[in-house]
């Protein structure tokens, strides 16, 4: 009887590695489109985000006539004091000082109607924290005031975009979608009333009409800190024009963008050489040329604690605004470290690749890229500060068909599809 060898199973040493090594580089190659699909999709979900507080702003339009108010809520009748209305009504305060953003007013149109009953409605709700406990007046008190008052520290969705990673303290109720504030940061933080609520003066004998000429004049967005604005007022047509837009929130990594470096600028005289208003290209002269989109490791004055985006509720350009001077993803400052109520050349910004969506005026939500025109970025502001010295007020926008963009009613003609 002949011997007859059995018939061979399974692989081989060789064939197995040779089909894993197939695998990793399938693997390999196909993970760049996964992780390019992800993003794809987190974008598309941000700027539906970004349509929804479009059509929540036509609706409260509808409902009242005009746009919600940046820098709106109680007024602490008061004259001395940035932080007055702080605390409960039982001291004195329990006001927000007309300090929340347009976002407040939106709540309820976003499918946020229980939180809106809680912010419109007076708070009764005790902490244990005696000097900034309840109870509150409706609006809420001020919107760094968190200790017992559940609405400035909620978390909403639709503020929220799911392509960045920002969470947590010291945080306090993130948001990515700010107020286009036009092509000049002049006398934000002195609109009228003055920043603690009152009606008094401002520091260097400014008076409150000067202050509110000088606002008027320079303040071109459709938002207008403080101010009442109709979709009438934005002569330059809608479709032409920003309403809002993206920033990214602070991830503690000197991000040029949303870690806001502090430079000179007052906002009771006229600008002068160098200052943020003569020249906001001083933003960019300390970025490490390493990476490009940090600030150097040293010598650079940054906001200690307030950062980009850090409180939904508060009108602050820091936390819900930006201007249209520097181009989307640009290193971004502010006047102040005290940044609660300051502007300065800040931008639009986001985590997707290359850009940013904006909301123009009429709901339309396009994707403006980095490499858009933006004119002079070391040009003077336009601005107003008395009938005989003024820089481009009623002017062509410096800063291109970015800065015509965030103008309401500059007459830009602009040529070029957006």
């Amino acid at each position: 009887m002949g011997i007859h060898s059995q018939s061979r199973k399974g692989f081989t040493l060789v064939e197995l590695l040779v089909v894993i090594a197939i695998i990793g580089v399938l693997v390999g190659l196909l993970l760049p489109a996964v992780q390019a699909a992800r993003e794809a999709a987190r974008r598309m979900s941000c700027g539906n985000n970004v349509k929804q507080i479009g059509l929540a702003i036509h609706n409260y339009h509808s409902a009242f006539n005009q746009q919600p108010i940046q820098g709106t809520g109680t007024n602490a009748n008061s004259s001395t004091g940035w932080g007055a209305g702080g605390g409960n009504i039982n001291s004195g305060g329990g006001y927000s000082s007309r300090r929340l953003s347009y976002l407040v007013g939106l709540t309820p149109f976003i499918e946020q109607q229980a939180l809106w009953e809680m912010i419109s409605n007076p708070s009764l709700k005790n902490t244990t924290n005696t000097a900034m406990s309840g109870p509150w007046n409706a609006m809420g008190p001020n919107p760094w005031v968190q200790d017992g008052y559940v609405p400035w520290a909620s978390e909403i969705p639709t503020f929220r975009c799911p392509s960045d990673p920002g969470t947590g303290a010291p945080a306090q109720g993130r948001t990515n979608y700010a107020a286009s504030l036009g092509d000049s940061h002049y006398v934000y933080q002195y609109t009228s009333p003055n920043g603690n609520g009152g009606s008094g003066g401002y520091p260097g004998g400014v008076s409150l009409a000067q202050t509110s000429e000088r606002g008027r004049s320079s303040h071109r967005g459709m938002f207008r800190p403080r101010a009442t604005m109709k979709f009438r007022d934005t002569l330059d047509g809608l479709s032409n024009t920003i309403i809002a837009g993206e920033i990214a929130t602070d991830l503690g990594d000197r991000d040029a963008r949303t870690d806001l470096r502090v430079v000179a600028g007052s906002s009771a005289r006229a600008p002068s050489s160098g200052d943020s208003y003569f020249n906001p290209g001083i933003c960019d002269d300390m970025i490490a040329p390493e990476r490009p989109q940090f600030w150097l490791s040293s010598g650079v004055n940054l906001v200690p604690t307030d950062k980009r985006g850090f409180r939904w509720a508060d009108w602050g350009p820091m936390f819900t605004g930006f201007y249209t001077i520097h181009s989307p993803n640009s290193p971004a400052c502010i006047l102040s470290t005290f940044a609660r109520t300051y502007g300065g050349p800040m931008g639009a910004s986001s985590r997707h690749q290359g850009g940013c969506h904006v909301l123009m005026g009429d709901g339309a939500v396009k994707f403006i890229t980095e490499s858009v025109d933006a004119g002079n970025s070391e040009a003077t502001i336009p601005y107003y500060y008395n009938a005989s010295n003024q820089n481009l007020v009623g002017g062509e926008s410096p800063y291109g068909i970015w800065g015509a963009m965030g103008t309401r009613a500059g007459r830009e003609i602009i040529g070029e599809p957006i």
